[in-house]
C-alpha cells in the first residue's frame, strides 16, 4: 500500500513539473496563429486598400478563403522556424555535452539561466555528469587497487612455487615456503570473498531485519576467533549486557569477525582486548578495544577507506577491506562505527545500534 501512494504522489509531482512546459508550448502555438492571422489580415487589408489583389481574389470567396489561409501557412510556418531556431538553439549544447559525456569526458558542464526549463534541466544534466564522474573515479580505483591486491599473492605464490621446482631445498626450505604458498592462497580466497561480499553490499538498499540476542552473537564471535587469541596468549576481557536488537544477522557476524580479527592482528604477544556490550536510553553499544599500536590523525582519516592499510608491515595479513565492510553493513543496518586511538595507546572502535525499533516491533506483535 506505501509502495502504491508513494508512485501516486511521484506521479502527481511529475504532472507538476510538466505543466509549465505544457502550457509554454501551448501559449508558442497560440501565439503564432494569433500573429499570423494578424500580420495577414492587415496584409490583406493593405493590398484591397491599395488595389493590389486581383478583382478574381475579393469577387470569389473561395479563392479569397483560400488567399487568407494560405498566407497564414507561410506567415505562420516561417514565424514558426524563425522562433524555433532561437528557442531550439540550447539543445544543441545538450547533443554536445551528450556525446562528450558518451565519449568519457564526465567534465563537461553546462551554463545556461534560461529559459527555466533549460536552466533546470541544464543542472540536472550537470548533477548527472558529476555523479557518473564520481562514479567512474570509484571504480577505476578499485579496478587498479584490486589489480594490485591480486597480484601481489600471485606474484609471491609463482616465485615459491618454482623455487620448489628446483628440487635444491633441504625439508625445512621446502615446508616454508609450502606453507607461504598456503597462506597467500588463504589471502587470495579471503580478498575474493571481501571483494564479492563488498560488491553485494553496494549493490543492496535494503536488508531483511529480524530480532535476535547480540551478546549471544558477540560470544560466538569470540569463541570463533578464540585460537588465535590463545596463539598470542592475549588477555581478553568479556562484559556483555544481555541486548536484543533488530537487524540483519548474517551480515553483522561479518562485523563482529572483522572487528575482533583487527583488534587480535594488531595486539602484540600477551597483550589485552576488551569486548564491552552496554546500552544507553536508545542504543546497544559495542566497543572492542586492543592494546595494539594505535593509529595516528592520518591513519584515522583514512580507516574506512577500501584497500587501505596504516600498518604496512602487516599488509600481507590483510586486504584492506574489512573496515571497509564493516561501515557499509552497519550502514544498511542503521548502525554506525567510530574509532578511538593514538600512537602507543592502542584503539577502541565504537558500534552503535538502535534499540528503538526493536521495541515497536514488539508493540506491533
Amino acid at each position: 500500500m506505501k509502495n502504491k501512494k508513494s508512485n501516486k504522489i511521484e506521479e502527481k509531482h511529475s504532472w507538476g513539473q510538466r505543466f509549465p512546459l505544457l502550457l509554454g508550448i501551448v501559449i508558442f502555438v497560440f501565439a503564432v496563429l494569433f500573429i499570423s492571422v494578424v500580420l495577414v489580415l492587415i496584409l490583406y487589408y493593405l493590398l484591397d486598400r491599395y488595389g493590389a489583389l486581383p478583382t478574381e481574389i475579393t469577387s470569389d470567396a473561395v479563392l479569397n478563403s483560400s488567399f487568407i489561409l494560405g498566407t497564414c501557412l507561410v506567415f505562420g510556418t516561417g514565424l514558426t522556424l524563425l522562433v524555433g531556431y532561437f528557442l531550439l538553439k540550447p539543445l544543441n549544447k545538450f547533443v554536445d555535452a551528450t556525446k562528450e559525456i558518451s565519449g568519457g569526458n564526465f567534465d563537461i558542464k553546462i551554463k545556461m539561466s534560461s529559459p527555466r526549463e533549460f536552466a533546470r534541466l541544464a543542472n540536472s544534466f550537470n548533477d548527472m555528469a558529476k555523479e557518473l564522474r564520481s562514479i567512474e573515479t570509484l571504480r577505476s580505483d578499485f579496478v587498479s587497487n584490486i589489480s594490485h591486491e591480486f597480484k601481489t599473492p600471485v606474484v609471491s605464490i609463482r616465485g615459491f612455487a618454482k623455487l620448489l621446482e628446483k628440487g635444491n631445498l633441504s625439508e625445512e626450505e621446502k615446508a616454508e615456503y609450502l606453507q607461504i604458498i598456503i597462506s597467500e592462497s588463504d589471502r587470495l580466497t579471503n580478498l575474493s570473498s571481501s571483494v564479492l561480499l563488498l560488491s553485494r553490499l553496494d549493490a543492496t538498499d535494503r536488508v531483511d531485519f529480524a530480532p535476535f540476542r547480540l551478546d549471544e552473537q558477540l560470544r560466538r564471535s569470540i569463541l570463533l576467533l578464540q585460537p588465535q587469541m590463545d596463539k598470542k596468549n592475549l588477555q581478553v576481557e568479556i562484559a556483555l549486557a544481555p541486548t536484543t536488537i533488530l537487524a540483519n544477522e548474517e551480515m553483522m557476524q561479518h562485523v563482529w569477525i572483522n572487528l575482533l580479527n583487527n583488534a587480535t592482528k594488531f595486539s602484540g604477544e600477551g597483550g589485552e582486548v576488551h569486548i564491552i556490550l552496554q546500552q544507553d536510553q536508545n542504543h546497544a553499544l559495542v566497543t572492542i578495544m586492543d592494546t595494539g599500536p594505535g593509529m595516528d590523525e592520518d591513519v584515522l582519516r583514512h580507516v574506512f577507506d577500501k584497500f587501505y592499510q596504516g600498518d604496512t608491515s602487516r599488509a600481507s595479513e590483510g586486504s584492506g577491506l574489512g573496515l571497509a565492510l564493516v561501515q557499509r553493513i552497519l550502514k544498511l543496518n542503521n548502525g554506525t562505527v567510530k574509532v578511538q586511538s593514538a600512537p602507543g595507546q592502542g584503539s577502541a572502535f565504537t558500534v552503535s545500534m538502535p534499540l528503538t525499533k526493536v521495541k515497536e516491533v514488539n508493540n506491533e506483535r
